[in-house]
């Protein structure tokens, strides 16, 4: 007799259930899922592979663009020394001389009623002055011709009416600085 026809009842119904010959059915529902497992596995590691690249190609990204204003930076410090250098008091006053200007004289100034408050001067080189000396960035070069006025031209005042006392007020005293 067989081993099922021993079981009894229940046992018996259980034995039914599970298949009697050799186990060929049972690979045949393995295979499905174990492709589905292998590919799903595959495609994460790909997936993963993908993500990871995209990363690393992100942050060569923000490497470059890290130095390329590294660069910049150094570049814009650069020129901001370069335009201190040529709006110092010193080099504007030695680039003014180079083009031939002067100082100017004493100011005169206009009060809201029009009268003249000081009497205006002619500008006139002054013989305290001094070339400045050249800022760093241009020692080096060979400088270029500068005109340079062979005589002092002699500026003569043009003819003005004499003001009333009543329209002329003294300027304000500053010795009190």
């Amino acid at each position: 007799m067989s081993p099922r026809g021993e079981l009894r009842g229940r046992a018996a119904r259980l034995a039914r259930l599970l298949p009697s010959g050799p186990a060929g059915g049972s690979q045949a529902a393995r295979t499905p899922f174990v492709l589905l497992v292998v590919l799903l596995l595959g495609g994460g590691l790909i997936t993963l592979l993908m993500l990871n690249s995209a990363l690393n190609e992100g942050s060569f990204r923000l490497n470059d663009l890290k130095k390329q204003t590294t660069d910049l930076t150094e570049d814009e410090q650069a020129l901001q020394r370069d335009v201190d250098a040529y709006a110092a008091p010193d080099s504007l006053q030695r680039r003014a001389r180079e083009l031939g200007m002067v100082p100017g004289g004493d100011p005169a100034f206009l009060n809201p009623d029009g009268t003249v408050r000081g009497v205006p001067g002619a500008a006139a080189p002054s013989a305290l002055w001094r070339p400045a000396p050249r800022p760093p960035e241009v020692v080096g070069t060979t400088p270029s011709p500068s005109p340079t006025p062979s005589a002092t031209p002699e500026v003569t005042p043009k003819a003005t009416p004499n003001p009333t006392s009543s329209q002329v007020k003294p300027a304000p005293s500053t010795s009190g600085r």
